[in-house]
């Protein structure tokens, strides 16, 4: 089950960055994200308030707190992922720089939550980031003089934004329904993007079919099968389970360009694909969290004058009365002088 769930996750978060780079084609950044998630949001909305239950339990403060999830997990890391596509860097680069994410989580796991990295799951960690490198530079050779170097520099900021919505939501002690949750992030999306959409003039949709055929695919495979499994596998697996997964968005992002864009796919993007796969395996069989400690072997019990032997029952004194604290025969009213 945990593996159909992470390849699952793989594969849908993966297509943001291709439904990111559909949208590109035929519309700005902030028109995309605002129909993406506008028409989503009120969809959530309406069926939150036919189903009250989920919402019962739900306090102004934990609705604060998941307010702020969203700005920073949706709104912030998209903002800057498309920003990034649209500004001419490629599908795969941008998931390959977003690979640094895990690195970072597992540096900060430790301090924060407590949830400490082995040095197995270092190993595959920074084996995983060179896996990153590799193809990040490949990438950005072939892409040559046509984008700007600081261009390379936006994604970056998504992916601290999404590290700092993961250790906010780690650590949320009361855990919010995960329709919830999704209903206020979305919500929270909606009124940030359109806002920005109307202040900038781009909230007009394009006539052409093929944004509303990008968007129908952001709504659908990014957003209820990417993000919603990814909050599902960060409950299951914590924070370095689910990070180490994010190693494999950027080689399978940049076969999927490859493919559907053609985008440059070499021999150091198959190198690099490799080497994170291999991360995965590393980290995942240095996960000693999974694993029960092994119980020490129980040490004899020493005898005890006080009790008979096969019984956890006092040895009756000289006198008929039960054994005293100190372990000796209680003093009777005959008993020896």
């Amino acid at each position: 089950m945990h593996a159909l769930l992470s390849t699952a996750f793989v594969l849908c978060w993966s297509s943001g960055f291709i439904g990111a780079k559909l949208g590109a084609e035929s519309a700005a950044t902030p028109t995309l994200l605002m129909w993406r998630f506008l028409p989503l949001a009120v969809v959530l909305i309406a069926v939150a308030a036919v189903s009250r239950g989920a919402w019962r339990d739900l306090t102004h403060r934990n609705a604060g707190r998941q307010i702020a999830i969203g700005a920073l997990s949706q709104s912030g890391y998209l903002l800057s992922v498309y920003y990034a596509i649209e500004l001419g860097v490629s599908s795969g680069t941008t998931a390959l720089i977003d690979g640094v994410q895990p690195l970072l989580a597992g540096a900060l796991a430790g301090p924060l939550l407590r949830q400490y990295v082995s040095r197995r799951q270092w190993l595959g960690l920074w084996l995983g980031l060179s896996g990153v490198a590799t193809v990040t530079v490949a990438d950005a050779a072939a892409a040559g003089a046509e984008v700007a170097w600081w261009a390379y520099l936006v994604p970056f900021l998504g992916m601290l934004s999404l590290v700092a919505a993961t250790f906010l939501e780690g650590r949320t002690r009361a855990p919010v329904a995960p329709r919830v949750a999704l209903t206020l992030h979305c919500a929270t999306s909606a009124v940030l993007f359109s806002g920005l959409a109307l202040g900038m003039g781009a909230a007009t949709p394009p006539a052409g079919s093929s944004f509303w055929v990008a968007t129908a695919w952001l709504v659908v495979l990014p957003t209820f099968g990417g993000y919603g499994l990814y909050w599902l596998i960060l409950r299951r697996s914590g924070i370095t389970g689910v990070n180490t997964l994010m190693f494999l968005m950027a080689p399978v992002t940049a076969v999927w360009g490859a493919l559907m864009f053609g985008e440059p796919f070499g021999v150091l993007t198959a190198l690099g694909l490799a080497v994170g796969l291999a991360a995965v395996v590393v980290v995942r069989r240095g996960d000693g969290t999974s694993r029960p400690r092994r119980a020490r072997p129980a040490r004899p019990a020493r005898p005890r004058p006080d009790l008979a032997p096969g019984s956890d029952q006092p040895v009756a004194s000289a006198g008929g009365g039960p054994a005293a604290p100190g372990g000796g025969p209680a003093a009777s009213a005959s008993g020896r002088r």
